[in-house]
C-alpha cells in the first residue's frame, strides 16, 4: 500500500509530525508498537491512583494573553481546545543536603528578579541583563524554527547581534561574563538536570530558551495528565483522514540508491512511502531497522559519536494523606547535595547519589488522586551506564526496592516530611523500565547529551547536513530540539516541515 508518509512511533514528536502531514493534505501512515499512543506521554493505574509515567509540567506554553511557541502550535493543529491546563505558580524549590539551603523561585520575570535580589543582595542588574539576552535568545530561536533549515547567517547577525556573540557559549561562560554573583550563578541554573548537562557544558542558547519560557509564561500541566495530549493529537489525526496502526512494529525502513521506498512490519506486511519519519532513535534505526549496507558512513560515525544521555530511576507514591496533611507546600522539591552542577553531574553517574526531584501533582491538580490523597513522583538521573552494568535478573527486585527505600528516606531526611507510614501505592521505573518500553538504547529518557559542540544550536545549524539518506527525518528526543515534552512537539513540527519542503523541491526538480 502507497502513501506520501510514514512516521514511525506516537510518541509526542511523531504525532506532531504525523498531525502536521495529514493537515497538509498528505497521505499519513502513522505506526505505534504498543497498544495506545503517546510513548511515554501516557499514565497507568496502581490500586485507586492513576500516575503520570514521565511529564511534570509543560514550559512554552503561556495563555491566550501571552503566547509561548507550544500554544502556537496547538493551536495550529486544533488541538488546543480539547485540552484543560492548569497554570504552575512557582518555578523551582530546590534543598541541598550537605549546605542546608533553601530557595523557593516564583514565575514572572519581575517576581523572580526581586526574590533573587532577596537572596542574593546586589545580583538584580546581572539578573536583568540575563534576562534580555534570554529575551533576544527567544527570538533568534523562533527565526531558526521558521527557516526549516533553510538558515541565512546574516540575517542572524543583523537582526540578532548579542546571540550571535553569545551563541557559542556555555551556560557558565555566560553567567560569568556578565558578573552574575555565584550564589545567584548557582541558583538560576537549578534546572540544569532538566537538560542533563552542567552549567559548564550546557549552551546557554538551549538553557536560556527553557528557563525563559518557564519563568516567563508560566509552566503548566493537563489536568487529565499529559496522556490528554497524546489523544487529542491523535484524535484530530485520524479525524483528518490519518491512518494509524497499533500494535505494529516496524522491523525494516527499505532503502535503494540511499532513498527511503518503506518500511516492512513484524507482521510481514510492507507500506510505501516517500517521507518516513522516525520518532524511534537513530541507534534503533541505523543499528537494527536498515540493513547494514545501506547505512552511510557518516551516519553510523555520528551516531556512535554522540553520547547517550540521562537514564531515569522514578518512584512513584500514592499516599494515603493529603499534601496539607503530610506538611507538602510546594510543588517540586530539586535536591542536590550542592548547587555546584559540575560536582553533582560527577556524583550523578553513581547509581546511588541521592539527587532527585520531587513532585507534589496535587499542588497543581488537588482532584488528581482521590480525596485525602497524594500523587508524589521522586525521580532521579544516572549519567552512566552504571545501572546497566549492575542489575541482574537475580538482583533486579532488591535493586528496585533498595533504590525506593533510599529515594524515600533521602526526602524525608532533606524536606522533613514524614511520608513512608502514608504509603499505600509504590511503583519503581528503573533504565530497564524504560528501555523495554521506549525501546531507547540503555534505558535513556533523554535522548543524546547536549554537551560542548553537540549543543542545540550546533544541532539546530547542522540538522540538514544530517539528513543522509534521502526523506529519512527523525523527530523526539534524538532529533535537533533535544529532549523534553515542549522540544518533542516542536521536532515533530520541524521534521514534517522540512520534509515537505525538501520533498517539493525535489519534485520540481
Amino acid at each position: 500500500m502507497n502513501y506520501d508518509a510514514i512516521v514511525i512511533g506516537a510518541g509526542n514528536g511523531g504525532l506532531v509530525a504525523a498531525l502536521t502531514l495529514q493537515k497538509k493534505g498528505k497521505k499519513v501512515l502513522l505506526l505505534e508498537s504498543h497498544n495506545t499512543v503517546g510513548g511515554v506521554a501516557t499514565s497507568f493505574v496502581r490500586g485507586r491512583f492513576e500516575f503520570e509515567a514521565s511529564l511534570h509540567e509543560l514550559c512554552g506554553f503561556g495563555n491566550s494573553e501571552n503566547t509561548g511557541e507550544i500554544f502556537e502550535l496547538f493551536e495550529k493543529l486544533d488541538i488546543l481546545k480539547k485540552l484543560k491546563l492548569k497554570e504552575i505558580n512557582e518555578t523551582f524549590h530546590v534543598m541541598t543536603i550537605d549546605t542546608n539551603e533553601e530557595y523557593t523561585m516564583p514565575v514572572g520575570i519581575e517576581n523572580f528578579i526581586n526574590k533573587m535580589e532577596e537572596y542574593v543582595p546586589n545580583s538584580k542588574e546581572s539578573m536583568q541583563n540575563f534576562f534580555e539576552l534570554c529575551q533576544e535568545n527567544d527570538e533568534a530561536l523562533k527565526y531558526l524554527n521558521e527557516a526549516k533549515g533553510q538558515i541565512d547567517s546574516e540575517v542572524l547577525k543583523s537582526k540578532y547581534p548579542r546571540f550571535m556573540v553569545f551563541a557559542s557559549y556555555s551556560l557558565e561562560e555566560v553567567l560569568n561574563a556578565i558578573k552574575m554573583p555565584k550564589k545567584a550563578r548557582e541558583i538560576i541554573s537549578t534546572y540544569w538536570t532538566y537538560l542533563g548537562s552542567p552549567a559548564n557544558e550546557i549552551s546557554f542558547v538551549h538553557y536560556a530558551s527553557m528557563i525563559y519560557s518557564y519563568i516567563k509564561l508560566h509552566p503548566v500541566i493537563p489536568t487529565k495528565k499529559s496522556h490528554e495530549i497524546s489523544c487529542a493529537l491523535y484524535e484530530e489525526f485520524l479525524k483528518l483522514g490519518g491512518e494509524g496502526k497499533l500494535l505494529t512494529t516496524v522491523q525494516k525502513i527499505i532503502v535503494e540508491n540511499n532513498e527511503v521506498k518503506g518500511v516492512v512490519t513484524t507482521d510481514d506486511k510492507t507500506y510505501y512511502a516517500k517521507i518516513i519519519i522516525s520518532n524511534a532513535s537513530p541507534n534503533l534505526v541505523y543499528g537494527k531497522l536498515i540493513s547494514k549496507e545501506d547505512v552511510p558512513l557518516k551516519a553510523r560515525q555520528l551516531t556512535n559519536a554522540r553520547t547517550l544521555g540521562a537514564r531515569g530511576i522514578c518512584v512513584y507514591l500514592g499516599l494515603n494523606k493529603s499534601p496539607e496533611e503530610l506538611g507538602l507546600k510546594n510543588y517540586s522539591y530539586f535536591i542536590y547535595h550542592t548547587l555546584d552542577s559540575k560536582k553533582e553531574f560527577e556524583r550523578m553517574k553513581k547509581l546511588k547519589n541521592d539527587n532527585m526531584v520531587g513532585v507534589v501533582i496535587n499542588n497543581a491538580i488537588p482532584n488528581a488522586s482521590p480525596k485525602g490523597t497524594t500523587i508524589l513522583y521522586l525521580t532521579g538521573l544516572i549519567f552512566s551506564d552504571t545501572f546497566s552494568n549492575i542489575v541482574t535478573k537475580d538482583n533486579y527486585f532488591d535493586l528496585k526496592d533498595a533504590i525506593a527505600d533510599n529515594f524515600i528516606e533521602v526526602f524525608e531526611k532533606t524536606t522533613k516530611i514524614k511520608i513512608k507510614d502514608a504509603i499505600e501505592e509504590i511503583e519503581v521505573a528503573t533504565p530497564l523500565t524504560f528501555a523495554r518500553y521506549t525501546n531507547h538504547p540503555d534505558g535513556v529518557i533523554y535522548g543524546y547529551q547536549a554537551r560542548k559542540s553537540d549543543n542545540l544550536l550546533p544541532r539546530l545549524m547542522n540538522q540538514n547536513n544530517e539528513d543522509y539518506i534521502k526523506g529519512l527525518y527523525f523527530a523526539g528526543g534524538f532529533a535537533s530540539r533535544l529532549s523534553g515534552y515542549s522540544s518533542s512537539y516542536k521536532s515533530g513540527e520541524m521534521a514534517a516541515l522540512k520534509a515537505l519542503a525538501k520533498k517539493e523541491v525535489n519534485d520540481e526538480i
